[in-house]
């Protein structure tokens, strides 16, 4: 069984608020060190080797800093001014290595944060691409993670939970494996448990209204209409409710 994680209602996106408040899958601090490590010391080497001139690297690159340090108000001043460095790639590295830190991310999530930043595609491509290789992005981790905290953490059916996958970026074949690990018993035993906690708050109202308030619940959080009115019909009637004629759509 995996270990849950509690995940917040409105995780924070890519250049909106710092953390979504779950911890990382598989990712850990020694492999994104390693990783920094990797990607800073390839970008060393092309800056020495003089490759790459376009993107900032080799001597080239060390006037056109200079110049920029002497140009008072231009963006290199400006980043020079904030120790940032000039090497895109290594901009790049820097500011996934900082959205990763104990918040797991999509790879879309990442490359949009990247583009927000103006980091030029080549370098935005170069980074994810090493990052994925190392294990820091992995979209099928993080949607396994997503959906069985989701539904265990907030009781959300895999309606939502694909529609939720789906803004973060993930691929469709792998929400698609994501949310088969859901049983749909188990499914249906997490919509009961909701109803159960639902049904005391409507004691008092007229069935019809019950019914609407704890389907409506229950539709909010990805249920189907079927599995919904069964549920629902089944609680009231274990309260001594007359279900009859609640057979038909609400």
């Amino acid at each position: 069984m995996t270990r849950r994680t509690e995940w917040p209602d409105s995780p924070a996106e890519p250049g909106g608020d710092a953390g979504s408040g779950y911890g990382p899958t598989d990712a850990s601090a020694a492999a994104r060190g390693a990783a920094a490590d990797d990607v800073g010391a390839r970008s060393g080497r092309r800056s020495r080797e003089g490759a790459g001139a376009g993107r900032g690297f080799g001597e080239g690159a060390g006037r056109r800093a200079r110049s920029g340090t002497r140009s008072s108000g231009s963006p290199s001043s400006s980043r020079a001014e904030k120790g940032e460095p000039r090497d895109p790639v290594e901009q790049a590295r820097n500011i996934c290595l900082r959205l990763l830190t104990g918040t797991p991310r999509t790879r879309k999530q990442l490359a949009d944060a990247l583009r927000k930043r103006e980091i030029p595609d080549e370098a935005a491509e170069e980074v994810l691409a090493r990052f994925e290789d190392v294990g820091l992005i992995d979209d099928a981790a993080f949607a396994g993670a997503w959906v069985e905290s989701r539904h265990h953490g907030r009781g959300l059916a895999r309606r939502a939970l694909v529609r939720e996958l789906r803004t973060k970026g993930v691929d469709s074949a792998v929400i698609d494996e994501a949310v088969g690990q859901l049983d749909p018993d188990q499914e249906e035993e997490t919509a009961r448990e909701l109803v159960a906690r639902k049904l005391r708050s409507t004691r008092g109202l007229d069935r019809d209204k019950r019914l609407r308030r704890l389907a409506g619940m229950l539709a909010r959080k990805g249920y189907g209409e079927g599995m919904a009115l069964r549920v629902v019909r089944q609680a009231l009637e274990e309260e001594g409710e007359d279900t009859e004629g609640l057979d038909e759509p609400f």
